[in-house]
């Protein structure tokens, strides 16, 4: 157990929860089936990626982490790629179980892990591939609790007026996802941030690309800081909220990757990703609580010291 443990870094698994729940809050909806659905998805699908991202590295990694489960021979090399297959089929009927459109998202987020790890990981597109992925994620939340949102209507009105009085009265009553798609971007943003320093964590000796993640922390933190005037209950009390988590995002990242800036050796630019990575979750509720799901928010803080109390005992990079 502790070796599938470190295989699917159990410990960055908390970092998941976020992206559903801030695309569903930005819909001014509560988390619903559907959100609970994409959540499941989401985690599916994520653990499939580490899986499979050890599985296609295995040969580089008994050079520069013989450590890892698969070259120490703790895991053999088809029980990794069987178990990234099964969470795969599982993420996607998860998402078919919420509707077509969150069945689609799914899978294009799918397809993105897999290119990532079998393709893109060693180009030039890999932190492209990987923010594109954490976007998926976040609009899948946010597709899955519109469509369980709009569910309700459907019986009735099928009773006043047939198919096309059903398909206006669904429009309207649709949460529009396209609510979500800044929240995407932000979390797409420091994911590129992220993977690019991670590019270097085996062998370290960049100073440019943390430093160029830490402006992207600063930057990110003060747009996630900004009111956003469409928020539900935007009040003093709400916008110190938003403020606070902002300010908990930016500590979180910002001083593991001015570390590795000023010294890019491996055991700290490993330190400065795996501070990017725990960084996901206040950013998450930060864009939960600019939305106005302030209790949503609080309840994405709550994985915190899940997330720290874990990774020290399985590391989430």
């Amino acid at each position: 157990m502790g070796a599938w443990a470190e295989l699917l870094r159990v410990s960055a698994l908390f970092t998941v929860p976020g992206d559903a729940l801030a695309g569903a809050a930005a819909l001014g909806v509560g988390p619903n089936r559907g959100t609970a659905l994409a959540l499941g998805s989401s985690l599916c699908l994520y653990e499939a990626g580490m899986a499979l991202n050890d599985w296609a590295d295995r040969d580089e990694d008994a050079i520069d982490r013989p450590h890892r489960p698969i070259p120490s021979g703790r895991i053999a090399p088809r029980s990794a790629l069987t178990a990234a297959a099964a969470l795969t089929g599982a993420g996607l009927a998860l998402s078919a179980a919420a509707g077509r459109r969150p069945l689609a998202l799914a899978t294009a987020l799918a397809a993105t892990v897999w290119s990532y790890d079998l393709h893109f990981k060693h180009t030039r597109g890999g932190p492209a591939a990987m923010a594109a992925a954490r976007s998926l994620d976040v609009l899948l939340g946010a597709v899955a609790t519109g469509a369980a949102a709009a569910a309700p209507v459907l019986p009735e009105t099928w009773i006043s007026g047939g198919t096309g009085e059903r398909a206006a009265r669904a429009a309207t009553t649709t949460p529009r996802a396209r609510a979500a798609l800044p929240g995407a971007v932000v979390m797409g943003a420091h994911t590129y941030a992220v993977t690019s320093v991670s590019r270097h964590e085996a062998h370290g000796g960049s100073t440019l690309v943390p430093l160029t993640a830490l402006a992207a922390t600063l930057g990110l933190g003060a747009l996630a800081a900004l009111e956003q005037r469409t928020a539900k209950g935007s009040t003093a009390s709400a916008r110190l909220l938003v403020t606070a988590l902002a300010g908990a995002y930016v500590r979180t990242a910002a001083k593991p990757f001015l570390h590795a800036a000023l010294n890019p050796s491996p055991a700290l630019t490993q330190r400065a990703v795996g501070g990017g990575i725990r960084a996901m979750i206040p950013l998450q509720a930060a864009l939960a609580a600019r939305a106005g799901g302030g209790a949503t928010a609080l309840a994405v803080m709550g994985l915190v010291p899940l997330a720290r109390k874990l990774a020290r005992k399985v590391s989430p990079t």
